[in-house]
């Protein structure tokens, strides 16, 4: 089932065509990748199905629904979560009062559901240290708890493993496979081993526009992708 469709998506900043005319979709349940040289309009592309950043043209369709036009916050409340390249914690609230800020914008079951968040990402034990003294790794899986505790159909990580040190990755992957597929996880990342550990499927953005879409296999060997990114 395609949980969600872009067609013509398109944003200009000036000359700058960040996206140009992108179709684009992921399937319910799946693991995706978004990847492509710096520039290529990923960041900004998840921005525009998040409601971040206003759609020029195209439409984008969730769960059947048009949500093209629709703000960003609605968009969280039908289930999509978006976290940041660059950690976005409260560094001065626990752990706890981090994901519990998520379960109630939700409107959740505040203590159970914060509680559960962190269980499934392994920060239970932390649930009362300082958000800011953990370490980047750590802050980055209480990152993903909060977005989890928005429940989301599909959660965007944007750049996930920056920083992470390897043991901190492989913790990592384990995660997004335990999320699968009860959550849909698109996932932008320039860390190749990672993205052909874990993607079933690859798009590659090159200059705004869609250069290949394929399982890992398909996109390793694509004599296009090699020469625009992989280097191979």
């Amino acid at each position: 089932m395609t949980l969600l469709e872009a067609r013509g998506l398109t944003r200009h900043f000036g000359g700058l065509k960040a996206v140009d005319g992108v179709d684009f979709t992921l399937a319910e349940g799946e693991i995706h990748a978004l990847i492509g040289p710096n520039g290529a309009g990923k960041t900004t592309f998840v921005s525009l199905l998040c409601g971040r950043i206003p759609v020029q043209s195209g439409s984008i369709r969730f769960d059947g629904a048009d949500i093209t036009r629709m703000p960003a916050h609605r968009r969280v409340r039908r289930g999509i979560a978006y976290t940041f390249q660059i950690t976005q914690v409260f560094a001065n609230l626990t752990v706890f009062d981090n994901v519990a800020l998520a379960v109630q914008r939700r409107g959740g079951h505040l203590a159970e559901e914060t509680q559960a968040a962190l269980s499934r990402v392994g920060l239970a034990e932390r649930a009362g240290q300082i958000a800011g003294t953990l370490s980047y790794g750590h802050q980055r899986v209480l990152e993903i708890a909060m977005g989890l505790a928005l429940q989301p159909r599909l959660l965007i990580l944007d750049e996930p493993t920056q920083g992470l040190a390897n043991a901190e990755i492989e913790t990592f992957k384990d995660l997004v496979r335990q999320i699968v597929p009860e959550t849909t996880v698109l996932l932008i990342e320039h860390n190749m081993d990672v993205v052909m550990d874990l993607a079933q499927r690859i798009t590659v953005l090159n200059f705004g526009e869609v250069l290949a879409t394929g399982t890992p296999e398909a996109i390793r060997a694509n004599p296009a992708v090699q020469a625009a990114y992989l280097g191979g």
